[in-house]
């Protein structure tokens, strides 16, 4: 290994949306040093500050999207499923739909009730408030002041306005709000969009300070290979730098912060010899601890589509179809106005399945084009697509190694569907769509339903549809849980057990998969690990009132 040639106080492997938030909050005090490492490069590609370009850059490998598979899904008929993971400045969340949801109030309680007393909602809250910039203003649950800049979208297109009526109609109720006093129901989604342009996580939080903080640096090109530990504390970290595969060394004098996200953390962690012993040693990975739960509880959001023709040329496709995509492009770019300045999903849902659970368990996202195949699939005419995800899966999966190689990709088991209580959620949340399609509001713009078609209605064919179109709605978590317990692999405080100096944060440590998009929680989390690390007392906690969720689903 090479001698470490440079030095920080803290080291912070990926530049995602905690790597970030972590490296501009660290780097406020001037008398500390912090050096960020990234795999990617600057977030400087066109697509990824234009809302517009999200299907580009999710639908294949390229220098922003890691471009992972998953192994064969049992549940899903052997199928390798896509699983696009942003790299390079801002992480997913310069390639992520850019809406803002922080999951529900109880996500959180739930955590502070497994013994996590410094994590429940009343306390998570000045943090989330911390970090946004609402642009309506804050309030009692919304920030004002912060980096990351929140806009609500617009209600713009008419099929936006009837899906939500349409929901009303099917008897859902409506919420001003999803990150408010009431989750549950129809409404229009906050968008992390400023004026026009994504604000990913390196936009609100790196690229600001960049030019005024000499005591951060910014290491783009560097694939993190090992974390360094001697005498059972992290010292540094090893990393390849250029098209050489250059291996350089960086020392932590205080601590190395794990930010690589519910991927790569725990492929980190395991080659670095944290990890279940036994399947260390068939990589040839020298054991340094033996931390059985690394990898282990994997939780994403499965999503499912209903897809639908629309009998009005209102919808992205007729926007942009042929030589229009250029026009788009170009008024984008020059006036930052057009259908280039928005991710065409303003509208969506928090709804319940059944009355008696005390929270919604499905999400609707209403998009307004054809949207299969993570946007691989080209329309040929207008239409519009409604994904459904099951919110709390009961489902665990893994990631493990695929060979001692850092520049391998691990091996990906989200092992969707194991749990019938999640075969009959996703089912059920088909049929919620089609209720919701049937309701006259939609009646103008309802064409015919392409997917699942209107050949599938019973239980056998639902469930067939579901294991050979479902896909990752891009939110996985826990292969580094948070934890009281002797296994889990940090304890409260993000510190990884049995070394010192080291912590991880980012998605992989959530113990549970909260209910709604990942982005929002993610940086909350380093937004409290940085006072954590710093020493400082936290933010005082909030009361606040959550609307009572245990009424009926419909109204």
């Amino acid at each position: 290994m090479a001698k470490a040639t440079e030095w920080a106080d803290f080291v912070i492997i990926g530049a995602g949306s905690a790597g970030c938030a972590l490296a501009a909050r660290l780097s406020e005090d001037p008398r500390v040093r912090v050096a960020l490492l990234e795999a990617g490069g600057r977030d400087v590609s066109p697509l990824v500050r234009m809302p517009a370009g999200v299907g580009n850059l999710i639908r294949a490998k390229s220098a922003y999207n890691w471009g992972f598979e998953t192994v064969a899904q049992t549940n899903m008929n052997g199928r390798r499923l896509w699983w696009p993971r942003g790299k390079g400045w801002g992480g997913s969340s310069s390639i992520n739909g850019m809406i803002y949801i922080r999951g529900h109030a109880r996500d959180y309680d739930q955590w502070r009730q497994m013994g996590l007393a410094e994590w429940g909602f009343r306390d998570v809250l000045p943090y989330f408030k911390r970090s946004e910039h609402n642009e309506r203003g804050g309030d009692a649950f919304r920030g004002e002041g912060g980096p990351l800049w929140v806009s609500l979208a617009p209600v713009g297109n008419p099929l936006y306005k009837a899906f939500i009526q349409a929901g009303r109609q099917a008897g859902y109720p409506l919420t001003k709000d999803f990150n408010g006093a009431q989750q549950e129901g129809m409404g229009l989604y906050h968008l992390t969009i400023k004026d026009g342009e994504r604000w990913s996580a390196a936009a609100a939080y790196l690229r600001p300070v960049m030019a005024e903080r000499t005591n951060l640096k910014v290491i783009s090109g560097a694939l993190a290979s090992q974390i360094l530990i001697e005498k059972g504390r992290a010292v540094g970290v090893a990393y390849s730098a250029g098209a050489g595969k250059q291996v350089l060394s960086i020392r932590a004098e205080r601590e190395v912060l794990l930010c690589a996200g519910a991927v790569q953390s725990p492929q980190i962690l395991m080659l670095s010899g944290i990890g279940p012993a036994e399947h260390l040693k068939q990589h040839g990975v020298a054991v340094k601890i033996d931390a059985p739960d690394v990898g282990e509880n994997l939780q994403d959001h499965l999503d499912v589509t209903g897809v639908y023709e629309c009998t009005k040329p209102i919808t992205a496709y007729t926007m942009t179809k042929g030589l229009k995509q250029f026009a788009v492009a170009a008024q984008y770019f020059a006036t930052k106005q057009g259908a280039g300045r928005t991710n065409h999903l303003h509208a969506g849902a928090f709804l319940k399945t059944r009355g008696e659970l005390d929270r919604p368990d499905v999400q609707l996202h209403f998009v307004n084009a054809i949207m299969m195949d993570h946007a691989r699939h080209k329309p040929d005419r207008d239409g519009f697509t409604i994904h459904a995800c099951q919110l709390r899966p009961e489902s665990r999966g893994t990631v493990r190694l695929d060979s001692a190689d850092p520049f391998d990709d691990p091996a990906i088991d989200p092992n969707y569907l194991a749990s019938e209580t999640d075969r009959r959620t996703m089912r059920d949340s088909v049929r919620m769509i089609r209720d919701i399609i049937r309701q006259t509001a939609l009646t103008p713009y309802r064409g015919a339903e392409i997917m699942p078609g209107a050949q599938v209605q019973t239980d056998s064919e639902i469930d067939f549809f579901i294991r050979a179109k479902g896909e990752t709605i891009y939110h996985p978590v826990g292969t580094c849980r948070m934890g009281r317990d002797e296994r889990s692999v940090v304890d409260e405080r993000l510190s990884v057990r049995g070394v010192e100096a080291l912590r991880v944060v980012d998605a992989s440590v959530m113990p549970t998969l909260v209910g709604g998009n990942t982005n929002a929680p993610t940086i909350m989390i380093a937004e409290k690990a940085a006072d954590m690390i710093l020493g400082r007392p936290p933010l005082p906690p909030e009361d606040v009132t959550i609307a009572e969720d245990r009424a009926p689903g419909r109204i």
